[in-house]
């Protein structure tokens, strides 16, 4: 009994606000707005290519053993907290421990362990996702500069007379890349401004278009400083670098238009650079290229910087 004759205990107060966190906790969990369909992809999107739910894996099985390491170290600290406080009775200091090699030894394993099986698998699947297969399907060369988006398309068009193995504005491009561009490849492109528009979604940005079921290979180049080159439920982005060519391929798997942006922080107008990306059938696809070559786009607009020197000797023969 208390002092002023009330038996109330004194912890009953902090298991009260225990219990009214853990509330807002469940709360906050259940009130996202997400169904039970979206929890196992941790908020992520819903995957639209082919190669997407490798990258989705990849994050779960990073999240499961980030949660399960959580929950090992939350409850260690709680239970040395709990059963290991200084007793109200007693006001001897608890024995000292000085060393303790298992536990040592455990401590630097552990964390060992879990480096290097989160190093194989993000290698495994890094090593995959960025192979490139021999004459992809469709070729688009992405170019990107303060503040927006051109796309290249590489493609034998009718109505469009050229090579993209020696025009001269793809000449920033590695002979690597050029020797997996198709044969007489004219070619057309699409340009944006940060104030272009979708006339079907209206959201901001030009629109890229793709063919459902078709290898796209993505051949990315920057005018001016680095970009990122993000189409958000692919699930996948590569910095698009001045002087240095990436390239990463994805075989879209659903019809629609999707949001993409530029992923890095590349001046004071880089929330502006929006862009779609609208994937259709084939036929479709061949359709829109015609439609730009009928508007007068053909060929293709300057893809950047030339590779630099330092870079051209990192360079191999094989792709």
């Amino acid at each position: 009994m208390s002092p002023n004759g009330s038996d109330r205990s004194p912890r009953r107060p902090m298991r009260r606000k225990l219990l009214q966190a853990l509330t807002a906790g469940l709360v906050l969990a259940t009130a996202t707005g997400c169904t039970y369909e979206d929890f196992p992809r941790l908020g992520m999107p819903t995957p639209t290519t082919e190669e997407a739910p490798r990258i989705l894996s990849l994050w779960q099985g990073s999240w499961a053993a980030a949660l399960a390491t959580g929950v090992l170290v939350w409850g260690l600290i709680l239970w040395s907290c709990f059963f290991h406080r200084r007793s109200r009775t007693k006001v001897e200091v608890p024995p000292q421990t000085r060393y303790n090699l298992p536990i040592e030894a455990l401590y630097t394993m552990v964390p060992l362990v879990i480096v290097s099986v989160l190093f194989y698998f993000t290698a495994r699947d890094e090593s995959e996702l960025l192979s490139l297969k021999k004459n992809p399907d469709v070729t688009v060369n992405v170019v990107g500069f303060q503040w927006s988006w051109c796309f290249n398309y590489v493609e034998d068009v009718a109505g469009s007379t050229g090579d993209a193995k020696t025009s001269e504005e793809l000449s920033a491009i590695p002979d690597r890349f050029k020797k997996e561009f198709p044969a007489n490849a004219g070619g057309t492109y699409d340009c944006g401004t940060p104030g272009t528009r979708n006339p079907q979604t209206n959201n901001p940005g030009p629109t890229l278009w793709l063919p459902k079921g078709k290898t796209v290979r993505f051949v990315l180049t920057s005018r001016d400083v680095i970009h990122s080159f993000w189409v958000v439920p692919f699930l996948m982005k590569q910095d698009v670098i001045p002087g240095h060519t990436n390239a990463f391929e994805v075989t879209p798997n659903k019809e629609g238009t999707f949001l993409g942006k530029c992923a890095e922080l590349c001046g004071v107008d880089h929330s502006r650079m929006l862009f779609n990306v609208k994937v259709v059938s084939p036929e479709r696809y061949e359709q829109h290229l015609q439609d730009l070559v009928k508007k007068g786009q053909t060929g293709y607009v300057p893809a950047g910087i030339a590779q630099t020197s330092h870079e051209k000797n990192r360079e191999t023969n094989n792709l």
